[in-house]
């Protein structure tokens, strides 16, 4: 028996002197050969971190001074470790108690988790006030001495807190309908947050993390999204949101929109628009907007402008030598086009006038007259050049383009080369009326509208250049216009002049037709398009009053609207009075 134990005991010992010496021959065999070391480490290193998929922080949005519009803001989800966790009834009353859960239904998820689940979220987004509160019971209940082995005692112990980040609007509607909003998911939806998404999401990267707390500085830096500055001034902003406010109240109306943009380059200064909500709890959407068109009238609501289309008829005839603000026209009241006959507003008739006083008095019949003077041709294709019945490019999402029916269309008559005149069979969207009148303002060249005026990334900043959308009318034609239109307001005493400043525009007041195509009266869309100094154009203001019920006329609802805006973008932008300008220019 003692030798056959001696001959196991000689076994064992040379198998291990033989793996001795082979541990010996690979530390060797590693030490002299690279290829063999550098696959060593490549396999420890493996067990020394792991791949994670890091999302960038969202990038935040500023106005043009440098106003935090959107930004990001600590939130945090609630969850339970299901090893860690001694006392559900516990978790459950504190969740109950500081965040007004359901305690049956938290306690319910705790004691039936789903099989094989180790952690269990409760809930997300809870505000960093009540996470303070819960992280501050958490420490309390753990420094009570406590009887572990009592199943009952209280503990919160696998309770657990973990931050992130949600989006934030620290000014809660304030252009609302400019920014739009972030889901829970972080998508963005309308206005900027859509149109801009990836750019403001980053791009998700899949990077190494070391799990040793030593090598934290290994960890690499993943670039946030990119950052948005508007060419929207929030002081403005305000002001207009403010002054859309009171003119809805004043008149009655349902709806409104009011946008004011720089000529010269196309900059949106203020964009406001009714209703409004705060994106803070976007959740209410479904409760403030029927449909999606509704959220920014000014790029999704197309409807028929009315009057204010006349501008842009009296500007391609102006353009061709058609007509001179002198020709003479014999106002009967009613005019032959396509078979149909063709009114006034007010059903009367105006007797001689040049194109200066039927642009003054607003003539249906002279500028259906003026359309048939320049013929389909010509007509659509200077209202095609203006833009109508295209989208601007505006970088908003969901724009619409409106309708403009051209000649070889199915449901084009030629009844509707009259009534496109002005303003009634065709339908456009306010922003497209800006870009349009821009070309008037602007010396015959059309501008892009947009929103953005740099974008920040990687600390580079990149600005929004100026884009020109076509010459649609000459400088000559352009400047001749906008003199037409300054005095037909001073010939008229509108309440749309600004005291100390020359303006020019044009009231629009639409019959809203039916869904069968029938116009009913005493409903109407009241607008007014109106810029300047018209020597120098800084500003285009353009108002939609929808279904005004104090009157029905864009001249006594719109016009003193627009007063006010400009009144406010004087101030704000600091533009001086006309004489005050023009003798600081002769010096």
């Amino acid at each position: 028996m003692r030798k056959q134990f001696i001959w196991r005991s000689q076994a064992v010992a040379v198998l291990f002197t033989f793996l001795g010496f082979s541990v010996v021959a690979q530390v060797v065999r590693i030490q002299n050969s690279p290829e063999a070391a550098a696959f060593l480490r490549q396999q420890s290193d493996r067990y020394a971190g792991q791949f994670r998929t890091i999302y960038p922080t969202r990038g935040e949005i500023y106005d043009r001074n440098g106003y935090l519009l959107a930004g990001n803001q600590t939130v945090y989800e609630i969850g339970v470790d299901l090893k860690a966790m001694r006392n559900p009834h516990t978790i459950a009353l504190a969740l109950s108690t500081h965040l007004g859960m359901d305690y049956n239904r938290v306690y319910e998820k705790l004691i039936n988790p789903p099989q094989g689940q180790v952690y269990l979220p409760i809930t997300d987004f809870v505000p960093a006030q009540k996470a303070e509160v819960l992280q501050q019971l958490i420490e309390s209940l753990s420094e009570q001495p406590t009887d572990s082995s009592a199943a009952d005692s209280p503990s919160l112990a696998g309770l657990e807190i973990r931050s992130h980040l949600q989006r934030s609007y620290p000014e809660g509607d304030l252009a609302a309908n400019v920014l739009g909003f972030v889901t829970r998911e972080g998508r963005g939806y309308f206005g900027v947050e859509e149109k801009y998404n990836d750019n403001l999401a980053g791009k998700p990267v899949t990077v190494w993390v070391p799990l040793d707390p030593n090598r934290v500085e290994e960890t690499p830096k993943i670039p946030q999204g990119a950052t948005l500055i508007l060419t929207l001034d929030r002081e403005l902003q305000l002001a207009v949101e403010d002054i859309l406010a009171q003119a809805l109240y004043r008149t009655g109306a349902e709806n409104g929109t009011i946008v004011v943009m720089d000529p010269r380059n196309g900059e949106i200064l203020a964009m406001a628009s009714t209703p409004r909500m705060d994106l803070n709890r976007f959740w209410n959407y479904d409760s403030v907007y029927q449909n999606a068109s509704e959220f920014n009238r000014a790029v999704s609501m197309p409807y028929e402008p009315g009057s204010v289309m006349k501008v842009f008829t009296m500007a391609a005839a102006l353009d061709t030598g058609v007509v001179s603000p002198d020709t003479p026209f014999l106002d009967t009241g009613a005019i032959q086009v396509g078979g149909v006959t063709i009114k006034n507003w007010d059903e009367q008739a105006w007797g001689p006038q040049t194109m200066l006083g039927c642009m003054q008095h607003s003539l249906n019949v002279c500028l259906a007259w003026v359309a048939t003077q320049l013929g389909p041709q010509t007509f659509y294709d200077y209202m095609q050049r203006f833009g109508f019945g295209h989208a601007t490019g505006i970088d908003l999402a969901g724009e619409a383009t409106g309708r403009l029916k051209v000649p070889g269309d199915a449901d084009w008559y030629p009844v509707d080369l009259g009534t496109n005149a002005f303003g009634q069979g065709v339908t456009v969207t306010p922003i497209q009326m800006v870009m349009a009148a821009s070309a008037i303002t602007n010396g015959g060249r059309m501008v892009t509208p947009h929103v953005l005026y740099a974008m920040v990334e990687e600390g580079q900043q990149y600005n929004t250049p100026i884009q020109y959308a076509g010459t649609p009318i000459s400088a000559e034609a352009a400047h001749l216009l906008s003199e037409m239109l300054a005095v037909s307001l001073e010939g008229e005493s509108s309440a749309a002049l600004v005291p100390g400043y020359r303006v020019a525009g044009k009231t629009g007041t639409a019959q809203i037709p039916t869904p069968y195509g029938y116009y009913t009266s005493g409903i109407t869309n009241a607008s007014f398009i109106g810029w300047g100094p018209v020597d120098d154009p800084r500003f285009i203001v353009y108002v939609w009053l929808e279904k005004p019920t104090s009157s029905i006329w864009g001249s006594e609802t719109a016009a003193p609207v627009f007063a006010e805006v400009v009144r406010k973008t004087v101030v704000l932008l600091d533009i001086p009075p006309d004489a005050v300008r023009q003798k600081t220019m002769e010096r």
